[in-house]
């Protein structure tokens, strides 16, 4: 799980402005982590232009997912992820919007012509703060504990089969034995009955 940009956009104006962002790109090496980055920032104003306001959507490329919440504003948010749940990439999203809109006054993002004209330091914060997705949604913390207790219920019905297979083997032997007794009974009964002692 990992997050690599979280920005928000100005998508009432084509092409969408990238009001402000972050990036995380350690995972790439230093010659091509700048191509990433201007990839990140095409592939976020595509996304961000063609979400209808008031719309989510999640728009897989390759190994990533673009995830964008485009507010009635005309303003979105864009996070790219890797194997990041969509619930918890969606809350993070809200969270980044609602403290976006409330902090930044709408005059100041219409009057941004470039990207990075409004500064909002806390979009670093968002970037550092929810890579791990358990952090950014409750749904997905409790997902987890779920998932691990469905891990933990298996194993005990495994180990719950497997001495339920051992009682049957058992089962099985005792009446093999019983059989093979009543049988060495009959014989011995069959031998004894040809001696007679007198």
């Amino acid at each position: 799980m990992k997050l690599y940009y979280v920005g928000v956009l100005d998508n009432s104006k084509k092409p969408a402005v990238q009001l402000c962002a972050a990036h995380e790109l350690s995972d790439f090496s230093r010659f091509t982590r700048n191509e990433y980055g201007n990839f990140m920032t095409m592939i976020s104003k595509t996304v961000a232009e063609r979400t209808n306001p008031g719309q989510r959507q999640s728009v897989e490329e390759q190994d990533y997912v673009v995830h964008c919440y485009a507010r009635t504003e005309g303003v979105a948010g864009v996070i790219i992820t890797k194997d990041y749940p969509h619930i918890a990439a969606h809350s993070v999203l809200s969270k980044l919007m609602d403290q976006f809109l409330s902090e930044v006054p709408l005059s100041t993002i219409r009057a941004a012509t470039k990207d990075g004209d409004v500064s909002f330091p806390a979009v670093q914060d968002y970037l550092n703060n929810y890579q791990d997705a358990n952090q950014a949604s409750s749904i997905a913390k409790i997902q987890r504990e779920l998932d691990e207790t469905k891990i933990i219920l298996h194993k005990a019905i495994d180990s719950v089969l497997q001495r339920g297979e051992k009682l049957d083997d058992l089962v099985a032997k005792s009446s093999d034995l019983s059989a093979q007794s009543k049988m060495f009974y009959k014989s011995a009964k069959k031998q004894n009955s040809c001696c007679v002692v007198m």
